[in-house]
């Protein structure tokens, strides 16, 4: 044997088999079989008050209950037969388990009546509570919507007191009482709190509906699911050991907080991510229905809603927990002394965290530990968060993805995205909202001929607009051109609203009139919008000059949402609120209102009274870039799309005249794609080339076509824009890439950096020595956390990580990567580092073969973290590069104990070169080789000088 390197190949020994096939399937509860007493071998207690919980099923439940009277009268679910008519039953896709039938509730079984075939006078107003039959959907359940209507109407989720007549009570004796025992006053108060939550949510008006759409086919649309997964669901327990899933298990909203399998620790907090307009309020809507109609959950007895749009507005008042729940959930004062906010199960769901303009200071805040101390509503929220304050209570926290990491990752237990529609599911959509199937392929059609389009149909509010706006324009001309971009399909839907207002009020409203309104509105929407505003008072909405009765009830692009500091206002939803801050920006660049630019007017020293067409719309894009949580990208789409001279015609009716300024619109689509910002995410770039696609610019696409036909021949170097154009490509694609190598491309730092996207759609990618920013380590962790991922290799090494790598490391943790090879040499990572990769090589589900740590200070107390890995049976390590870590005759020792300490060991190969070590220093490890026979080690290759 060499006194440096000895190499042995062991026969038959083969690569570690892939993962099984990640699951979509969402199986459905045993407790919609028609015997659920024999899922217990627990005695049934019939005393309502007495009530114990139900067990946890042995498979993840699909199955949001309606109602569990069953368990409070089991004999009426003995084995009798039953007269259900089964046709009435909703269908559900096959199940790889036995299963019962689905029941839409149990109520049923009580009153087999309410199944029968009888027509079902449908009121539009309570379409939750009675549905139709749905289809089988050709994804895995995640959310049942209950209705359409509320995706353009998130703001009725506030938290507004209800005023209930005292008869309107629940009368399901399950809905008054949990497995505890609690006295009359306490229960009323229960029942009164569901009632008011009911009540709100069951009368959602339709702000978008036409006549073409009818109130059934409404209830046809309420089935189609939104995909949620749990995305990254860490709780560490006490040894800080990572709890995993099954890779890309669908969760029922009614599941949130169900404990992951194996998992006995109870789920505090969750946090729930997805992208603008995605369903994350829909979702919740869902959950507080279920609960308070009495389907699920029932073992919580307060859900208080806190949208952060709503605690905005009252950031610098000092009061307490009690108070603000008190002044917003009027029935909670009657709450007698003796009760206690321990004693009850209550959930507190803080909505749209990406809205928050609290500081939310984890660090400095105090800690709040009395319900009635004082504080300003940041350190109440803080507190609760930590759970310093109200400790049994639960949190649900939902945000768009770019503000989620403003909440501590150790305080979040567990984390689920909303992913909207997948492509069949838009399909399924527009055929179910279209009665006419040729209409319904016409649009299907033209949706997929308009890349930009069909990628924003996932979001559910956007599928709305859009069979709003192509159904009317079917019906009213069936030869004329369809909307291609985004832009022109919200200026038709805001053609629509105005005809349907002028059709719905023809002796209160002129046309005069309802020009006035909607520049007012989009007056109010651009002020407030700039300043990350969603919400309004009455006093700010008159400040606009707008009658609220008119303005905010009858033109159909906004609501009301009641509390207790008066009324506050809202757009139906934040897209229109966009797009009409862009039809008043752009109206007054055409009046040249100097006063109402000054926003946007930045560092530029031309008044803007002056300014050109391009001059405004690159002073908007600076503007947007400037936003930590780009909240303006979508405003800025909006004012290219209405730089147009053809979408300005479609406004006449709205425009003083129109600007037909093509040279202007020239220099913009040049200013895009010359435009240079450091440290700015290469997904926002990505957002602004969108910008190209409202202008009709279809230039970079062509070039990028055409630099991967001829594999870049003819191509000096890629301008940025064109690296931003090319990853939008790539991402596009239907095959992911094999290879992402960075340095193949000719282009600058900066334009291999806009490349990075592209990770998200590649098996291999190579990004080596790239000047990675924290920007794009957050698309790359992005990237493995995402169950689509098809990385498998990943070469970030000479790239300095020090201020990346624990959001890198949390990528890595997360059940969804599969990578197999990554390279971290010359990173500059630390031996704290190596606590962490342990984790890695620990977790059951992670493939990692080949790990290259060289050329980083580890030193031997980072092997020593290292070696609880190596020593882990779950380690599937093949190769470990060690290369100029600083390592001594000790860390030889120490990972001489890991790999014989582990019979299961893999490791085939350690590369030790560059620590200067002798032969004695590596004696042990020697040994080990030369006893290998005996003791069955992997270990062939070893090298050390």
């Amino acid at each position: 044997m060499s006194s440096s390197t000895k190499e042995k190949k062991v026969a038959g020994e083969g690569d570690r088999s892939a993962s099984p096939v990640p699951s979509c399937v969402s199986m459905k509860s045993d407790r919609s079989m028609l015997e659920p007493p024999k899922l217990s071998d627990e005695p049934v207690n019939s005393d309502p008050r007495k009530q114990t919980h139900r067990p946890e099923s042995p498979t993840p439940s699909g199955v949001s209950l309606k109602s569990d009277r069953s368990m409070l009268e089991p004999p009426k679910l003995s084995s009798e037969p039953v007269n259900i008519d089964l046709e009435l039953q909703t269908q559900r896709p096959a199940s790889p388990v036995p299963s019962g039938v689905s029941m839409k509730s149990d109520r049923s079984m009580l009153e087999p009546p309410k199944l029968s075939d009888d027509p079902v006078d449908v009121d539009p107003k309570f379409f939750f509570r009675n549905q139709t039959r749905r289809p089988e959907s050709p994804t895995p359940s995640g959310v049942s919507l209950k209705s359409n209507r509320s995706m353009l109407e998130p703001p009725k989720l506030s938290v507004e007191p209800v005023n209930i007549d005292p008869r309107y009570l629940p009368t399901d004796p399950i809905s008054l009482t949990t497995s505890k025992s609690y006295d009359d006053n306490l229960k009323e108060v229960i029942a009164c709190h569901k009632a008011n939550l009911k009540k709100k949510f069951e009368n959602i008006r339709e702000c978008v509906s036409t006549p073409a759409i009818q109130p059934q086919t409404f209830q046809e649309t309420l089935n189609i699911d939104l995909y949620i997964a749990e995305v990254e669901s860490e709780m560490l327990d006490e040894e800080h050991e990572v709890c995993q899933i099954e890779p890309d298990r669908p969760v029922n909203c009614d599941e949130i907080f169900k404990p992951l399998p194996g998992q006995d620790r109870p789920i505090r907090t969750v946090l729930t991510k997805g992208v603008a307009c995605i369903g994350k309020t829909v979702l919740v809507q869902k959950f507080i229905l279920d609960w308070a109609d009495g389907r699920a959950n029932q073992d919580i007895d307060f859900v208080f809603l806190l949208p952060f749009r709503f605690l905005n507005r009252m950031k610098d008042s000092q009061q307490s927990l009690h108070e603000l729940l008190c002044h917003s959930y009027p029935e909670v004062e009657k709450l007698t002394d003796r009760f206690k906010y321990k004693d009850c199960q209550i959930l507190f769901i803080c909505l749209a965290l990406d809205e928050s303009n609290l500081p939310l200071d984890f660090q400095k805040n105090q800690k709040l530990s009395d319900i009635k101390e004082k504080a300003v509503v940041d350190t109440l929220i803080t507190s609760l968060i930590q759970g310093s304050l109200c400790s049994s209570a639960r949190v649900w926290i939902t945000s768009r993805p770019v503000a989620s990491d403003e909440i501590p990752h150790e305080l979040i237990g567990k984390v689920t995205e909303v992913r909207g529609f997948t492509d069949s599911q838009k399909e399924e959509y527009f055929r179910k909202i279209t009665e006419d199937e040729g209409q319904a392929n016409r649009i299907i059609s033209h949706m997929k001929s308009s890349t930009s389009l069909h990628s924003m149909c996932r979001l559910s509010v956007f599928c709305r607009i859009a069979a709003t706006v192509l159904q009317q324009m079917l019906e009213e001309d069936n030869t004329q051109e369809l909307p291609t971009t985004l832009t022109e399909m919200f200026i038709h839907f805001l053609l629509i609203q105005r005809t349907r207002m002028n059709q719905k009020y023809q002796a209160s409203s002129s046309q005069e009139l309802q020009k006035e309104v909607i520049m007012k509105l989009s007056e109010l929407a651009f002020k407030h919008l700039v300043r990350g505003n969603f919400m309004f008072s009455e006093k700010e909405v008159k400040e606009c000059g707008l009658d609220i009765n008119y303005a905010m009830v009858k033109s159909g692009l906004c609501t009301d949402a009641l509390n207790f500091l008066g009324k506050l206002y809202t757009f139906v939803h934040v897209t229109i609120q966009e797009f009409l801050a862009a039809l008043y920006v752009f109206v007054c660049y055409v009046n040249k209102n100097e006063k109402a630019l000054k926003p946007l007017k930045g560092k530029f020293k031309i008044s803007p009274k002056h300014m050109t067409l391009d001059e405004l719309l690159k002073s908007a894009v600076n503007r947007a870039l400037e936003s930590k949580t780009g909240h303006l990208d979508l405003f800025v789409r909006f004012l290219h799309g209405l730089s147009l001279e053809s979408n300005q015609k479609l406004l006449q009716g709205l425009l003083p005249h129109t600007e037909r300024n093509p040279e202007s619109v020239n220099k913009a689509i040049r200013n895009l794609k010359e435009l240079k910002r450091p440290n700015i995410s290469p997904d926002r770039w990505i957002n602004l080339f969108n910008c190209l696609v409202e202008l009709h610019d279809s230039s970079l696409h062509e070039d990028v076509q055409a630099y991967l036909k001829t594999e870049g021949g003819h191509f000096k170097k890629l301008k940025l824009a064109h690296c931003s154009a090319l990853a939008n490509v790539l991402l596009m694609a239907k095959v992911p890439l094999d290879e992402l190598d960075l340095k193949k491309y000719k282009t600058s730092d900066e334009g291999r950096r806009r490349l990075i996207p592209a990770v998200r759609c590649c098996r291999k990618a190579l990004l080596s020595g790239c000047k990675l920013t924290e920007k794009c380590c957050e698309v790359v962790a992005s990237a493995l956390e995402s169950p689509n991922s098809h990385l498998r290799e990943l070469d970030l090494s000479n790239n300095n990580l020090q201020k990346s790598e624990e959001r890198l490391f949390r990528g890595l943790q997360s059940q969804h990567c599969k990578l197999e090879s990554l390279s971290l040499a010359g990173c500059k990572l630390t031996a704290a580092s190596c606590h962490t990769l342990a984790l890695v090589l620990q977790a059951t589900h992670i493939p990692l073969k080949e790990l290259d740590l060289s050329r980083n200070p580890l030193k031997d107390s980072g092997v020593e973290h290292l070696s609880s890995g190596l020593e882990s049976l779950n380690c599937s390590l093949q190769t470990l590069r060690l290369v100029a870590c600083a390592i001594t005759r000790k860390g030889c020792e120490l990972l001489a104990c890991a790999l014989s300490g582990n019979p299961a060991s893999n490791l085939r190969e350690l590369d030790l070169s560059g620590n200067n070590l002798e032969e004695p220093d590596v004696k042990l490890l020697l040994e080990m080789i030369k006893e290998e026979e005996d003791k069955k080690l992997a270990l062939t290759t070893l090298k050390y000088t």
